[in-house]
């Protein structure tokens, strides 16, 4: 399977710059590449800064996925080789992440008139679908320094990390399914507000579960009782 992920993954980090080939004369002189939080467009760039702009974004997807593919390789944790699998599925969802918004950008800037305007509903859907994504592989993470939720009381405990990692899993993949399903059935504000909750919730929750669970143990070490 990672063989397999390792010969696809640079199939969709180049493919934005195919789909902006495409397109390219279709483009108009002046392309929006900033948006309010309404979705509407205040700041526009030439054609050729527009290239410039996916050009970096193109850099910064090669980059990602080179540097969580073999970070693993400095990791002083005893797990770092195991989770060189994991790390590279993770690395392959953030490259099909930002793929997808590249993709969007492109095609929000062939759009002109009334119409050159960013839906945000579809970014926080998908969003939502990575946050899901993520958290399915969060559940089979091995302690390391670089990715998932490298807290005080992870780091030093491999079993308050198995088990935040557990309900992380959990609250990311429901929280992402949530984020999706509110982002694409309501309002553009409605799903702004339901995004920044889900993700306040998905980040803070296991954050004091963590805690809880290390003065919990704490409480219960033999160094405590005497």
């Amino acid at each position: 399977m990672d063989k397999f992920l390792k010969r696809i993954v640079w199939l969709f980090i180049v493919a934005p710059f195919g789909y902006l080939a495409v397109v390219w004369n279709k483009l108009p002189q002046t392309i929006a590449t900033h948006f309010d939080i309404h979705g509407k467009a205040d700041k526009y760039n030439s054609k050729k800064e527009f290239l410039l702009f996916m050009a970096i974004m193109l850099l910064a997807s090669i980059a990602f996925y080179l540097i969580l593919t073999n970070i693993y390789r400095i990791d002083p944790k005893k797990y770092a080789a195991e989770n060189k699998g994991r790390l590279q599925k993770i690395a392959f969802t953030v490259v099909i992440f930002l793929a997808a918004l590249q993709s969007l950008i492109i095609y929000t800037g062939l759009q002109r008139g009334i119409m050159h305007k960013l839906d945000l509903r579809f970014l926080f859907a998908l969003m939502g679908v990575f946050f899901a994504v993520l958290g399915n592989y969060m559940n089979n993470l091995k302690p390391n320094y670089f990715a998932g939720f490298r807290l005080p009381w992870t780091l030093e405990n491999p079993d308050n990390w198995r088990y935040t990692h557990h309900l992380v899993s959990k609250l990311w993949f429901g929280g992402g399914l949530l984020i999706t399903i509110v982002a694409l059935c309501t309002s553009t504000t409605i799903a702004m507000i339901g995004f920044f909750i889900v993700v306040a919730a998905v980040t803070i929750i296991p954050i004091i579960y963590s805690y809880r669970f290390y003065k919990k143990q704490k409480l219960q070490s033999p160094a405590h009782s005497e």
